[in-house]
């Protein structure tokens, strides 16, 4: 589970990573990447589930796995040289997203988050 520190709860978080970050997806997630130069070294991440990927239970499902796995990310290391900054990721689950196992979730999401990093990191270039 992510501390309260390290989650993005306000809608102004959630806009601003969504417009100024840069987004990669395949069929079961779309991530949304953005780097920050603040004082505030832990980097954060939200998670949009919407009513398309299921019921109440399976959105739920959805989120923990999500979750999990993106606290993962951060404990090990996100694979990209920050240049001073701290990264936001907005994950949203897409329909798909609710028929996978931990998996293929997992290497989907993986996969998105790093996508999404690198095009960040080569538009800033």
């Amino acid at each position: 589970m992510l501390p309260k520190h390290q989650r993005i709860r306000t809608a102004a978080q959630f806009f601003e990573t969504q417009r100024s970050g840069s987004r990669f997806g395949n069929r079961n997630v779309v991530v949304s990447a953005n780097i920050r130069f603040s004082a505030d070294d832990a980097p954060r991440a939200g998670f949009i589930v919407s009513k398309a990927v299921g019921n109440a239970v399976t959105r739920n499902s959805v989120k923990r796995r999500l979750r999990a796995i993106v606290t993962e990310l951060f404990n090990r290391d996100l694979g990209v040289d920050l240049p001073g900054g701290s990264v936001d990721l907005v994950v949203r689950a897409l329909p798909a997203s609710a028929q996978l196992d931990f998996d293929e979730l997992q290497e989907s999401t993986t996969h998105a988050v790093h996508g999404a990093l690198r095009k960040f990191m080569r538009r800033g270039q």
